[in-house]
């Protein structure tokens, strides 16, 4: 028999995300739907060693569903890597009465659950919340919608003065080691060409593309870099090889940073963060335990969390050729 489930803790961890919010609004307002108390656990899984919870009902995550970051806050938690901490944590809950655990994060935080799990069978249930959209198991992740309109927002602005002074711009985005913000931003942007870390498209070729474009009459270019791109040890080294190679191009630089992973959720990501708060309380209660909410052909399904962990999220084929078409 599964064990019945009373009492659900959630927590934040990792990077944040825009519509980590509205997960957490979500999850509170699901277990007081179905007659289940709620707690937060302030700064990941570092609150949990230190006991910093605080019930939460419904009035508790009113005007948060349009906030960016985490009301939760998020930590790295050095002491939760260890066999001691992960004691301390555990002993925390069940002294709070906690059945069950809401994990918001990204692979990172996944794994520190499916340890914790693997340790004391305590009930874990993910949610994926990381703009990299880097997590196997879902077409989308918490904040990627919003990141990529922050990003393409940027680059409209970029394109402005680009075009002004006949300037090439080389623009860097977040992404880690996948490549999904920049070649969706970059498409949606109509960047002239896009690196990302799936494709090498090495220093000949982009030299090759560049010329084209300025043959072909483009007075300006924009070139969308994902910060993972080995094409380069970095865009600044990059921006001085175009230069050393291609002296009639006026290079600039623009790395764009955190403020991707900020701002108010888009309307996407609050509805996916409602639908994946939903179905983590609700999996719980089912009994299930060990898996990630996702969103797979607009349908919410679940994935093992060892599979959503070591499993890789595929770059979209059809969208590379898109761009080499739209980059003519």
């Amino acid at each position: 028999m599964p064990k019945t489930i009373k009492k659900v803790g959630v927590l934040t961890s990792g990077g944040d995300s825009p519509g980590m919010n509205a997960a957490i609004r979500s999850v509170v307002r699901t277990c007081a739907y179905h007659n289940i108390e709620c707690i937060g656990i302030y700064r990941g899984y570092q609150g949990m060693i230190e006991g910093d919870f605080k019930e939460m009902g419904p009035r508790s995550v009113n005007n948060i569903v349009n906030k960016g970051g985490t009301i939760l806050k998020s930590a790295r938690s050095v002491e939760f890597r260890t066999p001691e901490g992960r004691k301390k944590a555990h002993e925390n809950l069940v002294k709070a009465g906690v059945d069950a655990l809401v994990v918001i994060g990204g692979d990172g935080s996944f794994t520190g659950g499916l340890i914790f799990n693997s340790e004391f069978g305590f009930p874990v249930m993910g949610i994926p919340g990381t703009i990299d959209n880097d997590i196997y198991g879902t077409s989308f992740t918490l904040g990627y919608d919003t990141a990529l309109n922050t990003v393409v927002d940027c680059i409209d602005k970029i394109r402005d003065t680009a075009s002004s002074h006949n300037r090439l711009f080389f623009v860097e985005v977040m992404g880690r080691d996948a490549g999904h913000i920049a070649l969706n931003a970059g498409i949606g942007a109509g960047a002239e060409e896009i690196l990302i870390p799936e494709e090498d498209l090495g220093l000949d070729r982009l030299l090759d593309s560049l010329q084209k474009s300025k043959a072909s009459g483009k007075s300006s270019s924009i070139v969308v870099i994902a910060e993972g791109d080995k094409i380069g040890k970095n865009v600044f080294e990059l921006k001085d090889y175009v230069e050393a190679n291609l002296p009639e191009y006026d290079v600039r630089v623009s790395v764009l940073g955190h403020m991707q992973r900020g701002g108010s959720p888009s309307c996407f990501d609050r509805v996916l963060a409602s639908r994946l708060g939903v179905k983590a309380v609700e999996s719980l209660i089912e009994g299930k335990s060990n898996y990630m909410v996702g969103l797979r052909e607009d349908k919410v399904v679940l994935t093992p969390l060892e599979q959503a962990i070591k499993g890789k999220s595929e770059i979209d084929r059809e969208l590379l050729r898109v761009s080499d078409i739209m980059s003519t």
